[in-house]
């Protein structure tokens, strides 16, 4: 059902892009500064943006006219709270004003997150039918689903460009990739904590952690993976932690983005975590991290 998007896309937004929520914030007093860190994040050589949280087209609208050629993306759009006939309605302007610039992720977030929440699967069916149906129909390779379980995987690989999983392992990336196919595009997020003193790193890490893993559908893809309940109380086990997040030294990190890709991820949305969130963009860390992925193009089999 692919047309030729998917390998054109897969060049679009290179081996690595950032995930941030702080550039879809809506604060007046901030909007200056998310502009100019997009254009920089754009020079920096970073080939996409993925726009965290339930962030909507008009999210990825205000940055474009801050950029020229990075991708932008919702990572992810909640079906549950976003009409599909306006979602469309909306990419189509984008479209016109930003050809080729934006990537529709879709997702059914968690039935503690969306009010009516019952059946994810048939329900993200339904809404791609509406996609498709829409005045102004939104492409299956201008579509990314956050698939997790292999039944969303195999509707990533047949009514999207691919998919954009949250929360994983070298070790899913496997398993996704044999799923997927070669042509689909694979692009999870990974999370980074730029921190190579293991107690500090790991602390840093379960604060952010501790969240995620009380909602099921992580807590279900993890244990599909091997871990135990033990491995997800108090934000996390050492072992957890460690194949969830990055952190170490410069080459530790490098080594370790660079098994992602090894394990068949086409490209990679680098959430960095701090000590200290804040609602401003990370833009210190973004330009090491830029420097860190760099080095791991360089590492064996990227």
């Amino acid at each position: 059902m692919h047309t030729q998007r998917p390998a054109a896309l897969k060049d679009a937004v290179g081996r690595f892009g950032i995930f941030s929520q702080e550039l879809r914030s809506e604060a007046p007093a901030l909007q200056g500064e998310l502009l100019d860190a997009a254009a920089e994040l754009e020079e920096l050589g970073f080939g996409a943006i993925w726009l965290g949280g339930s962030s909507g087209v008009h999210h990825a609208a205000h940055l474009a006219e801050a950029t020229d050629r990075v991708v932008l993306a919702t990572g992810i759009l909640n079906i549950w709270y976003e009409a599909a006939d306006t979602v469309a309605e909306q990419r189509a302007e984008l479209e016109h004003a930003h050809p080729d610039r934006f990537v529709l992720g879709l997702g059914a977030s968690h039935a503690q997150l969306a009010k009516h929440y019952q059946r994810p699967y048939a329900t993200m069916v339904e809404y791609l039918d509406a996609l498709d149906s829409a005045t102004t129909p939104v492409p299956a390779q201008s579509r990314i689903l956050a698939a997790l379980g292999p039944r969303m995987l195999r509707l990533a690989r047949d009514r999207a460009v691919g998919a954009h999983p949250y929360l994983v392992t070298p070790e899913y990336i496997e398993q996704a990739r044999h799923i997927l196919g070669d042509a689909s595009l694979l692009a999870p997020e990974v999370t980074v904590v730029l921190e190579s003193e293991p107690r500090s790193a790991r602390e840093t890490a379960r604060r952010f952690l501790d969240y995620y893993l009380q909602l099921p559908n992580y807590a279900a893809n993890l244990k599909r993976l091997g871990f135990t309940d033990d491995d997800l109380t108090g934000g996390g086990s050492d072992f957890l932690v460690d194949a969830l997040v990055v952190w170490g030294t410069d080459d530790a990190i490098s080594a370790r983005l660079a098994q992602f890709h090894t394990a068949g991820a086409d490209h990679l949305a680098l959430q960095l975590i701090t000590e200290e969130q804040t609602e401003a963009p990370p833009r210190a860390q973004w330009r090491r991290l830029a420097d860190l992925t760099a080095r791991s193009k360089a590492q064996p089999g990227i």
